[in-house]
């Protein structure tokens, strides 16, 4: 198999390259706004893009997608605030699930971004909550137009555009390089059982370059997903 013809790895989304395609999006754009608010949301909060997104613009169900009025603010024993928000129906979780994101002090605040989506696009209650104002009233964001929008910017930036899939690696990536534990980072992306063992091993190609500049993250790295010997 020649090399032209593998399938491209899906290299990490991370902080400084979210910076460089915010660069490239107009956030007084109502469209842009939605979908840099969505990329922050999806990072940060460990989310898979195809939870915050429609597949069509005919598939919003709003007791399947995360909504406007499922969104609130929480303060927790050490006065830190966090953006909760409840996704009412996943492929692991039927009943629901909460996630959440904590203000940032970069330009990929999500916090931010989300205040931005609110001004710009003040999408309805019972909404889609990344819906952004169209000429007919409100568009939910699908995931096509999510990732055209974002290889659109990577082009302009002069980077390769990404996979969506590379964000839950960065994010993974990005949580591990700050000292969050292994197992505190599984429970963040919801993986069950030993799903994120497996996932670590799958992407470890990707994500071994990047711990090996903090050898104790590497060191754990290797020993959490490594096969037991038998």
């Amino acid at each position: 198999m020649h090399a032209s013809s593998k399938r491209k790895k899906h290299l990490p989304y991370t902080p400084m390259l979210m910076s460089q395609l915010r660069s490239h999006l107009i956030l007084t754009d109502h469209m842009d706004a939605a979908v840099f608010t969505c990329l922050t949301a999806c990072f940060y909060s460990a989310v898979r893009v195809g939870e915050l997104t429609m597949r069509s613009l005919q598939s919003f169900d709003p007791a399947v997608h995360v909504k406007v009025r499922d969104v609130q603010v929480e303060i927790d024993r050490n006065g830190l605030a966090e953006t909760v928000f409840f996704i009412p129906k996943t492929k692991m979780a039927p009943d629901g699930k909460d996630i959440c994101w904590a203000k940032q002090l970069s330009s990929t605040d999500p916090d931010a971004a989300f205040q931005n989506h609110l001004s710009m696009n003040a999408p309805p209650s019972d909404g889609l909550l990344f819906a952004y104002r169209h000429q007919k009233g409100h568009c939910p964001l699908t995931k096509a137009a999510f990732i055209q929008c974002l290889s659109k910017a990577a082009r302009a930036a002069g980077i390769d555009p990404l996979q969506g899939h590379g964000i839950r690696i960065g994010v993974t990536l990005e949580y591990l390089l700050c000292g969050v534990p292994f197992n505190v980072v599984k429970v963040k992306g919801r993986w069950a059982s030993d799903a994120f063992i497996l996932y670590l091993r799958k992407h470890a190609q990707i994500l071994a370059p990047y711990i090996q500049a903090v050898p104790e993250v590497h060191e754990h790295f290797v020993h959490y997903t490594m096969p037991p010997v038998r």
